[in-house]
Formats: structure tokens, C-alpha cells, sequence
């Protein structure tokens, strides 16, 4: 008896990526390595899994509910990395003896966390982390958002800003109306603001941290404070001028600002935003968010901020950070929105068609002389109708095509094929290579 057929299907909150968005995902992630390297930052990996208790060590409440946890086949208590900061933290206590400092790092990879999913968000998504481990200056804090700045201008993004707050000017602020010893529950409510609202957020501030209505109407005066930076800055440097964690902060910000003029970075890019707040327990200094302006619905989609006492979890050294994690998935589903990703669905640069299969071994040289130059080939396995190849050519998203058949081969040339144009001439294989890339560039 034959067994029943088991119906294919994903999980909520995951999905499959076909080539059509696998391509673009890469390319990303090529762009953002590329941008990292020029920086100086350096590439490492970490394991999927961790012991929860490394895991449980500074995520924060929210991050904590939404962990992969499970007993692994040796009966350890282990969970999926719900981010990339925490293992990073792990991995520099742990081997600090062999890494020099301050250390430079970028790292793509998948994380997870079971949450309630939303336009652009999973509950398996990849993001692109870089970060820099053994400094507190504030430099390495400017060279962050140049990083992002550079970033988001490779990919050919002209309307996006970087939202930027401090920590400690929050913490200053939380100081003079008397709510510092809460001061994570009222991060934690203040980081959900854009999604839920002032009223919700003095709710929560109010069942949280026992924030009375004046505390509350305080903090999102506060928060709600706009204007140019210097306006803001000003504005903000009062409300926390009997803070001395307050001033500094907000010092501290201002260094960042002046850092960004100093490199050229245009005023609108950067945006000084006091409600930033980042929800995670880890962060103590600098921290932002980055919004494309012509799609702010979707949320920030590069984020980060300094830890300094992150790695104490895990050592007695002192291993103070700082970085941002590119959140790919998600901006990936807003180059879609905006119709920024160019509709390729293969990465080859030319389709080669096999037009006799007796002469199977001159297309493969062929194609081994062309990858060799630079040219990525696809040779189709099989001698049918050329038509058929070239319909299949063209469904792949194919530029270019070269016809070589049996008089082809006996004159030394083919038929360059533009698929797009449709459009095709006679080229010389003899210096096919110069041709090709000439046709490619343009």
C-alpha cells in the first residue's frame, strides 16, 4: 500500500527563497561586505545554537519571550541566536587572549526569534552585523553611522536618515523626574512608541515602572521634541542640565554630530531623535535607527547603539562595543516596495546553447575560456530546439545568448544574441572575451 503524500508547506513566519529573490539577497549582502571591508572590519562566524543561559545573559524581556528554546539530543539546555551582538559578546570573551583590539568585526548570518510576524519581518530572517570591541571613544560611535551612511548610498538609497540618541541622556532625564531605578521598563515602553503610541506607552510606563501621569507626560515631552539637531540639542541639554550622566550624553552626541559634518554627511542624513531607545537591556551609549523616508511604515532597517558592559556577562575584562546590524530581510522586502531590485533571476552573464551535442567539448572549453576572463556561463545539458533553449534563456532572465552551431564553428564566429533588445550579430570567437565585456559594461 502506498504511503499518503505529505503536503509541501512552509511554517508560519518563514518562507523560501527562489533564485528571483535569492539573487538580490546576495548582492546585498555583497554590497554590505564590501562597504565593511573598506572600513576595516573583519568577518567571523559563530554557531546557530548557544547555551541558553549565554543566550538569557543580556537580551532583554521581550527578546527572552521570543527565544528558540529546546533540549538538544544530549539533554542541554540550548536555544537559537536571537541576534548577532550577544554571540559576538561571547565569542570576544572568550577567545580576547588571540584577538587584537579594538576589534573590527562584520558577520552575516540567520537568527530567530518567535514573534508575531509583520510586513517585512520573519521569524528566521539574516542580518548583516559589523562591530567594533575594545574602544569607548567616540569615534568609533561616528565611524558607525559613516559606515551606515555608506552604506545605504552604495545601494543607491538618496532619501534615508539615521536617527540618532544617547542612552545616558535618557538616563539623565529618567534621573531628575525620579524613574532611573526603572529605567529598562521605561526604555523597553518607549521603544514600542511608533508602534503603539504615547497613550499605550504611559499605560505601560505607568504598569511597568509605576510611573505616575506627570513622570509620564514628562518623558514624552521629552521624546517628542523636534526641530533642527542644534534645536534639539539645545532643547535637550536643558531638560537634563541637573543631570551630570544627562550632559554627558548629550556631549556625547554632539561629538557624533560635529564627527558627521566634519566627513561631509549631509544634515538631512542625520537626524537627532529623542524618542530613540533601543529595547534591548545591553545598550548604554549612542544609539540609532535607520528610516527610509520614502518608506517609514516599515520600520528602521539598520540599527544599533554602544554596549560597554556587555561581554562583563562573560569575563572580568573590560570589552567595551559598539555596531549595527543591517536587518537584510527587511529591506529587502522595501527595495521591492520601491522598486529597487532589478528583476534577474539568473546570475550568469551569457547563455550558451548546446546546438550539437556531438561537439560537446567545444562548448564546454568554451565556456571554461570565458568563466576563466570573468564571465559567468550557463551551458544549457541539452541539444534541443534552439527555440526551446532560447525561450528557457529568456524565462532565466538571460542579457545575452551566443549561438554557435556547425558553420559557426567552421568560420570562427557566432550569434551574440541580445535577448532584451532582440537584436542579434555576427562576433569573432578569436578575442570573444573583449567583446563580451565590452557588451556587459555597457
Amino acid at each position: 500500500m502506498a504511503s499518503e503524500r505529505i503536503t509541501p508547506r512552509t511554517l508560519k513566519g518563514f518562507r523560501d527563497y527562489l533564485p528571483e529573490a535569492m539573487i538580490p539577497r546576495e548582492r546585498l549582502i555583497e554590497s554590505a561586505k564590501a562597504v565593511y571591508r573598506s572600513f576595516g572590519f573583519r568577518p567571523i562566524d559563530t554557531p546557530a545554537m548557544e547555551y541558553t543561559e549565554v543566550l538569557l545573559g543580556k537580551g532583554g524581556g521581550e527578546t527572552d519571550k521570543q527565544l528558540y528554546r529546546f533540549e538538544d539530543k544530549g539533554g542541554r539546555d540550548v536555544g537559537l541566536r536571537f541576534d548577532l551582538t550577544v554571540p559576538l559578546s561571547r565569542i570576544v570573551a572568550q577567545h580576547a587572549g588571540q584577538l587584537e583590539r579594538p576589534y573590527k568585526r562584520y558577520h552575516p548570518g540567520p537568527v530567530w526569534r518567535g514573534e508575531n510576524t509583520q510586513r517585512g519581518r520573519y521569524r528566521e530572517f539574516v542580518q548583516c552585523d559589523f562591530d567594533t570591541i575594545g574602544t569607548e571613544s567616540v569615534l568609533a560611535d561616528t565611524e558607525t553611522v559613516l559606515v551606515i551612511h555608506e552604506l545605504f548610498r552604495k545601494l543607491g538609497f538618496e532619501r534615508f536618515s539615521i536617527h540618532l540618541n544617547h542612552r545616558k541622556l535618557l538616563a539623565g532625564a529618567l534621573e531628575s523626574i525620579g524613574l532611573s531605578e526603572h529605567a529598562a521598563d521605561v526604555l523597553r515602553a518607549l521603544d514600542k512608541r511608533a508602534k503603539i503610541g504615547d497613550e499605550a506607552v504611559a499605560k505601560e510606563m505607568a504598569e511597568t515602572a509605576g510611573a505616575t501621569d506627570a513622570q509620564s507626560r514628562a518623558i514624552l515631552e521629552l521624546v517628542s521634541v523636534q526641530g533642527s539637531n542644534d534645536e534639539v540639542l539645545a532643547a535637550a541639554r536643558e531638560r537634563v542640565a541637573d543631570s551630570e550622566r544627562g550632559r554627558e550624553g548629550a556631549e556625547l552626541l554632539a561629538q557624533v554630530l560635529s564627527g558627521m559634518r566634519a566627513a561631509g554627511v549631509a544634515e538631512e542624513c542625520v537626524v537627532l531623535d529623542l524618542s530613540i531607545a533601543r529595547g534591548l537591556d545591553y545598550y548604554t551609549g549612542t544609539v540609532f535607527e535607520t528610516v527610509l523616508d520614502d518608506l517609514p511604515g516599515i520600520g528602521s532597517v539598520c540599527s544599533g547603539g554602544r554596549y560597554d558592559d556587555l561581554a562583563s556577562t562573560y569575563t572580568k575584562l573590560r570589552l567595551p562595543g559598539v555596531g549595527a546590524s543591517l536587518g537584510v530581510d527587511r529591506l529587502l522586502a522595501a527595495m521591492e516596495e520601491l522598486e529597487l531590485l532589478e528583476a534577474r533571476p539568473s546570475p550568469a552573464d551569457l547563455f550558451l546553447p548546446l546546438f550539437d551535442a556531438q561537439r560537446s567539448a567545444d562548448y564546454l572549453a568554451l565556456a571554461t575560456r570565458l568563466r576563466r576572463a570573468g564571465i559567468s556561463v550557463e551551458l544549457y545539458p541539452d541539444a534541443k530546439k534552439l527555440g526551446a533553449q532560447l525561450k528557457h534563456a529568456d524565462r532565466c532572465g538571460h542579457r545575452l545568448a551566443l549561438v554557435v552551431g556547425e558553420s559557426e564553428w567552421a568560420a570562427g564566429t557566432g550569434q551574440l544574441k541580445d535577448l532584451v533588445a532582440g537584436t542579434s550579430e555576427e562576433v569573432t570567437l578569436d578575442g570573444l572575451e573583449a567583446t563580451l565585456h565590452a557588451r556587459l559594461s555597457s
